[in-house]
């Protein structure tokens, strides 16, 4: 879907007039129909405010364009299970289970998120050490090892 037809959706959801999203944002109404009609994307600012005001993330909003995964433990991402930052935005990068809001929730080695991870795994009870050279293989690739 194109944002503007998940903008759509979402204003109607809510029953939000385009003159109501727009008194919230301080944009005018003109540009909320220029949004709805897809002859523009709102400026970054705009989207984290519209991600706010509807609570999805702004890859969501974006017509959720790339598949996000948790730069800590690998899940897969979907408005459900992402963190919020203390200020109520939604970190992109991370779970809910490895962000607190203001930083990593288990302070643990790259080998300790491999044993955490593991029984919340299909495979990790049947096969423990199949999954275990998977995260081993996975985890060196994303964000929170990287940086290690």
């Amino acid at each position: 879907m194109e944002f503007q037809e998940v903008f759509a959706q979402l204003r109607q959801r809510t029953g939000l007039s385009q003159s109501e999203v727009a008194e919230r944002l301080f944009v005018t109404r003109q540009a909320v129909s220029r949004w709805e009609r897809g002859e523009t994307i709102p400026e970054v600012e705009t989207l984290q405010a519209l991600s706010r005001l509807f609570g999805v993330s702004i890859n969501t909003l974006l017509g959720s364009p790339r598949t996000l995964v948790c730069q800590s433990c690998g899940m897969p991402l979907n408005d459900d299970i992402l963190a919020k930052n203390t200020d109520g935005s939604f970190n992109e990068q991370y779970c809910m289970w490895c962000w607190d809001g203001e930083g990593f929730a288990q302070d643990c080695t790259m080998e300790e998120m491999v044993e955490h991870c593991l029984p919340h795994m299909p495979l990790g009870r049947t096969d423990p050490e199949a999954c275990r050279a998977y995260m081993r293989s996975l985890l060196p690739t994303l964000g929170r090892w990287k940086e290690n």
